[in-house]
């Protein structure tokens, strides 16, 4: 009997969609990652700045100890920033790849989960950037640590990884909400269930904040674990605003 199904996909099929999907996933991101080259030295000028109230004050300097380390740290600075601006597309590339006969209904939802996103990693890149980082570089060069008879020489690489992984982790670590609120909207998840499991889900959160965040401080670990619980939460109450994730 002949398949009278459209939406219904062999094997061959999503392997093709597959394909074409991390085709346009990689085009993104060496085409985002292109042009983080070309504006290299504005970029890596708000890294260096965070370190100058050092150089400032205890009189550090950032040091190259390779003669390749400043090419390394050109190609780390394009693929994380490739990677970070390519993010849309990569998520889009997953949920229309997940649920490929997603129902009309759902389109506005995956849309407004799009926007929503972009706003959620802008706040956490500005709680990184203008907040936690200067917070953590003051706190651990601090004269509690460092008495004044030591002097202060910070590895150029090191020190921009440093403000790199805190950043990437940060925008990374703030689309669960938006992961939490889409599952909902499906019937993946449950907010009963949500609810129940909140105090296992906090322990998780600051755990995973302890060990994505690059600062061993607990300070800057709580930093992001705290928004992230209020965003938690927020979730589950945008989720029954909108009738999603009944039992």
């Amino acid at each position: 009997m002949e398949n009278t199904n459209p939406r219904e996909m062999t094997v061959l099929d999503h392997i093709n969609e597959l394909r074409r999907r991390l085709l346009v996933s990689i085009s993104a991101f060496l085409v985002c990652a292109v042009v983080a080259l070309v504006f290299y030295r504005n970029l890596i000028g708000l890294f260096t700045t965070q370190f100058e109230s050092l150089q400032n004050g205890l009189g550090a300097k950032l040091f190259a100890n390779s003669i390749a380390e400043g090419f390394l740290v050109q190609l780390k600075t394009a693929g994380m920033f490739g990677l970070i601006f390519s993010l849309p597309v990569h998520v889009v590339n997953i949920v229309q790849f997940i649920f490929p006969a997603m129902d009309a209904k759902y389109h506005k939802v995956v849309v407004a989960g799009l926007v929503c996103s972009f706003f959620l990693a802008a706040f956490g890149a500005y709680i990184a950037y203008f907040r936690i980082i200067p917070f953590s570089i003051q706190f651990l060069t601090s004269k509690v640590f460092i008495p004044n008879q030591v002097g202060v020489l910070l590895n150029f690489q090191q020190s921009i990884d440093y403000v790199l992984s805190f950043l990437l982790w940060t925008i990374i670590t703030f689309q669960a909400p938006i992961v939490l609120e889409i599952l909902m909207a499906f019937g993946v998840l449950k907010r009963k269930a949500l609810i129940h499991a909140s105090r296992y889900a906090i322990v998780g959160i600051v755990t995973l904040a302890a060990i994505v965040t690059p600062s061993v401080d607990p300070v800057s670990q709580l930093s992001i674990a705290a928004p992230l619980v209020v965003l938690y939460f927020l979730a589950i109450l945008m989720a029954k605003i909108f009738g999603w994730g009944k039992d």
